[in-house]
């Protein structure tokens, strides 16, 4: 499945974006990033409400509406997005993205970090696109049209002729590969791929594992079956990517799992049939895409003006404003702290200055994660009290600057699954004493430490090292927990460490963040068979019955006021079980050089393939 709709999904919830998504982009250092993230740059959040979009009723008549879905759909529109692009922008030039630390690796599948869904939604094209103004509608991009049986379990794709794989060679065998065209076979390889249980990819997983098959039917056609009916078949269908055998199985004998997830060579590439080729990864330097001369899209009016799209790998958030002002970067992603006192200068200027800035609400919220397979978080009373000693609302005021807005659960606070007559628990040291006390936390031996059973209460929050924000955040809440009688220890580790000890689920307590995407599915993070898998989004180990039975019902819901009913019961639930203390969702703050033009932000965000450098020349 793709960085078209399931990117908005994963990215969505990581992008139910994103994840869809809606393709996902790279998001704003902020607080305790999205999950498994570290772009310093938010250019995939929402800045008009999810609910105005799921009930907008505007119609355009280049566009066919998810809503109104026919049996069979041949979509007015030739390609996705086209009236956004600039037909009279000069081509050339590129944006240079800056980026706190580089990844593991690229293969997107085993490797659950935006970042690395960012480079390969600029790599691979999916079957559809949701339109950026109103995204509850598909538009076509590797499909040309697609049949939906009335049962909504079979899906019937017809894909474009003529789209080729980017050229490579392959860095094991030394081949080179030309000119090899995308064909119903590549989407059938991509199920086997993430059916296979030796693949690493557990989250994607969770998505399609209610896809029963895909049958080839001709070079071009194939169909979709489903085992069950899902809300977001339509979505996750229309979503799907190909995946290049002829790069991933390039050997005899059938397909190897735990090859595929070991494949160092062949996943520090990406073999994709977008609009930009993967050209070099520069390790902790730099990853560069080149624009694909061969892209289909060239001929429809799609072919994005930028010649390179690259991300600098820079650590410190001073150095890579440094580097904005220099103009050695064109983009990043500020903190609040930058935001507020280091954007007032003329090079800011609105009308004179060389920089712009883009404030908006960005789909996404921070947390911290207790590890409930730990007897100590075992009780919900102690889970509530250490979120009543969380000051969330100084966090937002000292350390956001306001900049966000203090939330209570797992979905978007703008969207109509988000109930918003859940108020926040208050911060108050006082209701977490009385909580504790009733779970028998007191201290026996008068030495200002809770213990209960001759173990005292204290654990260690695992920290992202040198996070802005976390550097500031976690000491003000490790003093009010010591005031409580608690010890936090704060455990600050690389981010490839960090990544590591949270698959293993090897930590007490973290601190992390999560991207939504345009509809939500509380499946990936929540349902209590995701829990111990390896690598799986339900780190925290949540297990819950009543939760479980919600999310089953949510799924199999296609009445969006039903759906929404359930959300809030769910919300509630998550509410009362306090698995994670929800922070902060802040608002996605970024400074982009000037010379940019068709500089647009829609409701998922801003949009890089349409921009264009207009130092290149003027207009024709």
């Amino acid at each position: 499945m793709g960085k078209g709709a399931y990117q908005n999904i994963v990215l969505t919830l990581l992008l139910l974006l994103f994840a869809a998504f809606a393709f996902v982009q790279t998001r704003n250092v902020d607080l305790m990033r999205l999950r498994l993230e570290k772009v310093s740059d938010d250019i995939r959040a929402m800045e008009s409400r999810v609910d105005q979009v799921l009930i907008a009723t505007k119609e355009s008549p280049s566009i066919q509406r998810a809503a109104d879905t026919p049996k069979e759909v041949v979509a007015s529109a030739k390609i996705a997005n086209l009236q956004f692009y600039d037909q009279n922008a000069l081509p050339g030039g590129g944006i240079t993205t800056a980026v706190s630390s580089e990844t593991k690796n690229m293969n997107y599948l085993i490797n659950n970090e935006s970042f690395v869904s960012t480079i390969y939604s600029y790599c691979m094209d999916s079957l559809t696109e949701r339109n950026l103004e109103h995204q509850e509608i598909f538009e076509p991009k590797l499909a040309e049209s697609w049949e939906v049986s009335d049962d909504k379990l079979v899906y019937t794709i017809r894909i474009r002729k003529g789209v080729l794989w980017h050229d490579f060679k392959d860095p094991v065998s030394g081949k080179e590969w030309k000119d090899v065209e995308v064909t119903a076979d590549d989407f059938a390889f991509y199920l086997d791929v993430v059916k296979n249980e030796d693949v690493d990819c557990a989250p994607t997983r969770g998505y399609l594992q209610d896809i029963d098959r895909i049958e080839v039917l001709d070079r071009y056609t194939f169909k979709v079956f489903w085992l069950r009916k899902y809300f977001l078949s339509e979505s996750i269908t229309l979503g799907l990517d190909p995946m290049p055998r002829h790069f991933y199985h390039a050997y005899e004998g059938p397909f190897d799992g735990r090859k595929f997830n070991d494949d160092h060579e062949r996943n520090r590439m990406i073999v994709g049939c977008g609009p930009y080729r993967f050209d070099r990864w520069e390790k902790g330097q730099r990853v560069v895409l080149k624009k694909w001369d061969k892209y289909y899209g060239r001929g429809l009016g799609v072919m994005p003006p930028l010649d390179e799209i690259s991300y600098e790998v820079i650590k410190h958030p001073n150095t890579q404003l440094q580097a904005l002002v220099s103009e050695k970067i064109d983009r990043m992603g500020f903190t609040p702290d930058q935001w507020v006192n280091n954007t007032n200068t003329p090079d800011f200027d609105e009308k004179t200055g060389k920089l712009r800035k883009y404030k908006y609400p960005s789909r996404s919220y921070s947390y911290i994660g207790y590890n409930l397979r730990m007897p100590i978080f075992s009780d919900k009373r102690v889970r509530r009290a250490l979120t009543h000693l969380v000051d969330r609302p100084r966090i937002l005021k000292e350390i956001y600057y306001g900049l966000g807005r203090i939330c209570t659960g797992p979905f978007f606070m703008d969207s109509p699954y988000h109930d918003g007559n859940i108020a926040p628990y208050q911060f108050s040291p006082e209701k977490a004493k009385t909580l504790l006390a009733e779970a028998g936390w007191t201290d026996s031996d008068g030495d200002g430490i809770l213990d209960k059973d001759g173990k005292k209460f204290e654990f260690t929050i695992l920290s992202v090292a040198d996070h802005p924000i976390q550097l500031k955040m976690l000491p003000l809440i490790k003093e009010d927990m010591a005031a409580a009688g608690i010890v936090m220890k704060i455990s600050p580790v690389e981010w490839s460490v960090y990544v590591q000890r949270l698959e293993n689920k090897n930590f007490e307590v973290c601190v992390l963040g999560w991207g939504m995407g345009f509809e939500s599915d509380p499946y990936q993070l929540w349902y209590s068979g995701e829990a111990e898998k390896p690598a799986s989004s339900n780190h925290c180990g949540f297990a819950n019955k009543e939760a479980d039975e919600l999310i089953m019902k949510i799924r199999e819901c296609f009445d969006l006021q039903e759906r929404i009913s359930l959300c809030h019961k769910f919300h509630a639930i998550i509410h009362e079980e306090q698995p994670y203390t929800f922070l902060i969702s802040p608002y996605s703050l970024v400074g982009l050089n000037a010379k940019y033009r068709n500089v647009r932000i829609f409701s998922s965000g801003m949009e890089t393939r349409t921009i264009w450098d207009g130092r290149q020349g003027k207009t024709r």
